[in-house]
C-alpha cells in the first residue's frame, strides 16, 4: 500500500504534517517512509518518526523501472506494507515549467499511487475547491483522492471549506490542522542540522504526531491506501516485469531528451566479486548519504566500516574511504583540533589510498575552511559565503577515467553548497558540468593521486557504475 502526501506550494507545512502522519501510524503499523527529490534533511525526520531509514525517489535520478524497483525494495527491506511518500515543493513543481521530471506527480504516476493534497486554506472556502479542481484537471493521470487543510481558522471555517471541496470536486477532506502559533513555530524551526538537534526534533515530532492524531482522520487515509493498493501493487509489478521481459523502456513520466539517461534495467551494477572494506565517515558532521549508495557498495562486496572524523583518532583499517556531505563548516574548530584524524587521512592519501569525497567531504579534504586547517589532501582552500553558490540538479560528463567513472560517462546528481574553493591553473578536474555550476568554470571533481572530490551528490541509480567502478579500481590497483 502506498500514498503520496503532496503540497500545493512550498509553505504549507507539508513536512511537519507528513512526518506527523508517519509517526502516528508507526504506533501500530510498520511504516516505510520515502521522500521525493534530492533531500537529506526531511528523510532524517522520517527516520526518527518511523524507525525505518527513509529513502529518496526522484525521476531525475531514476527511470520508471528504477522508481518502481526502489520503492518495492524499500518496503521489502523494512518488511513493511505501508509506503508513505512525502512530496517535494508543490505537486507539479519540477525542473521545467511544463514537464514532469523531478516533480512529485511523476513519482505518483509511476507508482500509480493515490495522492493527498495538503492545502494552505487560510482565507479560502470555495476557492479551495477551485484549487483542488485545478490540480485534478491539470493532469488526469494523477490520482488525487484526498485533501488535508492546513491553517484553518476554526471548526466553522473547516466545515464550510470541507463542504465546498467535497460537493464541488468529489474529493474527500480527511482533516484540517488549525491555525496555531505553536504549530507554526514548530514548522519554522524544523532544524537545519538534524544530527545536532536530534533530541529537540524528537520532541517536536511527538507534538506533530499529537496534532495529526487530533485533527486528521487516519482511518480514512488508510482506507484510501487500501482501496488503491491492489491497483498500485499490480502496476508496480507489471512495470518491473514488462521492462525486463521486453528489454525496452518507454518513459511514462515524460523525460525530455535533454535529461534522458542511458536506459537501465538494474538499480546498479553489481559485478565486483572481490571483498573489500570501505570506510564511511558517519557522525554529527558527515551524515548526507543516499542509503542506496551504501547498499550499492555492499552489493559489490564492500564491507562498510563507519568512522567519525569528529571523534575518532584515526581511520579504520580499510581499502578505501567515502566521505559524504554534511556540515564541516560548522565544526571547523573541532575538525582542526583532531590533528591525528586529519593526519591519518592525509597519510592514507599520500600512500595512494582511494578516497571519494562529496560536497562536505570535498571541503574537509581541502587545505582549509576559512583558514582552519583540514586534511590538506587537496592543496586548495575553501571558504564559506553568505549566499548559496550552487543549487541545482546536475549533469556531468567525465573528462577522463577516474575512480568512479570512465571517460565520457554521464553522471547525474545535484549540488547545494555555500562554500567555494579557490583553485589554480594546476587543478586537475574529472568532470565537465553540462548542467549546474561545479567548482569553477563548469568543471568539478578535483583529482589528486587516487582521490576524487566533488560538489556533486550522486545517487547510485543515477550513476549505476559508481560502486562497481570504485570497488573494482581499488581491487585492481591492490592486485
Amino acid at each position: 500500500m502506498n500514498i503520496v502526501l503532496a503540497g500545493t506550494g512550498s509553505a504549507v507545512g507539508k513536512t511537519t504534517i507528513s512526518t506527523g502522519i508517519m509517526g502516528a501510524l508507526s504506533k501500530e503499523k510498520n511504516v516505510q517512509p520515502f521522500k521525493v527529490g534530492p533531500d537529506f534533511i526531511d528523510p532524517s525526520y522520517h527516520s526518527l518518526a518511523t524507525g525505518n531509514i527513509s529513502r529518496n525517489l526522484d525521476s531525475f535520478f531514476m527511470n520508471d523501472y528504477q522508481i518502481n524497483k526502489c520503492f518495492k525494495r524499500g518496503l521489502e527491506l523494512s518488511n513493511s506494507k505501508y509506503g508513505i511518500i512525502e512530496g517535494v515543493r508543490g505537486l507539479y513543481e519540477g525542473i521545467s515549467p511544463t514537464g514532469n521530471v523531478g516533480n512529485t506527480a511523476s513519482i505518483a504516476k509511476s507508482l500509480n499511487a493515490p495522492v493527498i493534497l495538503i492545502i494552505d486554506s487560510r482565507s479560502l472556502v470555495k476557492s479551495a475547491a477551485a484549487l483542488v479542481l485545478g490540480f485534478k484537471s491539470l493532469d488526469s493521470d494523477v490520482n488525487i483522492q484526498g485533501v488535508i487543510l492546513n491553517k484553518v481558522k476554526g471548526k466553522k471555517h473547516y466545515l464550510k471549506t470541507k463542504e465546498a471541496i467535497e460537493s464541488l470536486t468529489n474529493t474527500q477532506v480527511i482533516g484540517g490542522i488549525p491555525r496555531n502559533e505553536d504549530i507554526e513555530v514548530l514548522q519554522r524551526h524544523l532544524g537545519l542540522v538534524p544530527a545536532l538537534e536530534r533530541d529537540n526534533i524528537k520532541n517536536n515530532i511527538d507534538k506533530w504526531v499529537e496534532v495529526v492524531e487530533n485533527y486528521i482522520d487516519l482511518d480514512a487515509l488508510i482506507t484510501i491506501m487500501k482501496d488503491y493498493s491492489a491497483d498500485s501493487n499490480k502496476a508496480i509489478n507489471n512495470r518491473i516485469n514488462q521492462s525486463i521481459k521486453n528489454n525496452s523502456y518507454k518513459s511514462s513520466i515524460g523525460l525530455n531528451e535533454d535529461y534522458r539517461k542511458e536506459e537501465s534495467f538494474q538499480l546498479w551494477n553489481k559485478s565486483n566479486k572481490h571483498h573489500l572494506k570501505i570506510g564511511v565517515a558517519q557522525d554529527e558532521v558527515f551524515s548526507f548519504y543516499y542509503q542506496e549508495n551504501l547498499e550499492s557498495l555492499e552489493d559489490n562486496n564492500a564491507k562498510i566500516i563507519e568512522f567519525s572524523p569528529y571523534k575518532d583518532e584515526e581511520i579504520p583499517d580499510v581499502d578505501g574511504l567515502y566521505i559524504g556531505g554534511g556540515y564541516p563548516e560548522l565544526f571547523i574548530k573541532e575538525l582542526q583540533s583532531n590533528e591525528s584524524m586529519r593526519k591519518s587521512i592525509y597519510d592514507f592519501y599520500k600512500n595512494e589510498g582511494y578516497i571519494y569525497g562529496e560536497c562536505g567531504g570535498l571541503i574537509y579534504l581541502s587545505n582549509s575552511i576559512d583558514n582552519y586547517k583540514m586534511c590538506q589532501a587537496l592543496p586548495y582552500s575553501s571558504f564559506m559565503n553568505k549566499h548559496v553558490q550552487g543549487l541545482s540538479y546536475t549533469i556531468a560528463k567525465s573528462y577522463q577515467d577516474n575512480i568512479i567513472s570512465s571517460k565520457d560517462e554521464i553522471i547525474r546528481g545535484h549540488e547545494f553548497h555555500y562554500t567555494s574553493i579557490k583553485t589554480d591553473d594546476n587543478a586537475q578536474f574529472a568532470f565537465n558540468v553540462l548542467r549546474g555550476k561545479g567548482i569553477v568554470n563548469n568543471m568539478d571533481g578535483l583529482i589528486s593521486k587516487n582521490l576524487l572530490a566533488s560538489y556533486i551528490h550522486i545517487h547510485a541509480c543515477s550513476h549505476p557504475n559508481f560502486a562497481y567502478n570504485f570497488t573494482t579500481n581499488i581491487y585492481e590497483d591492490k592486485n
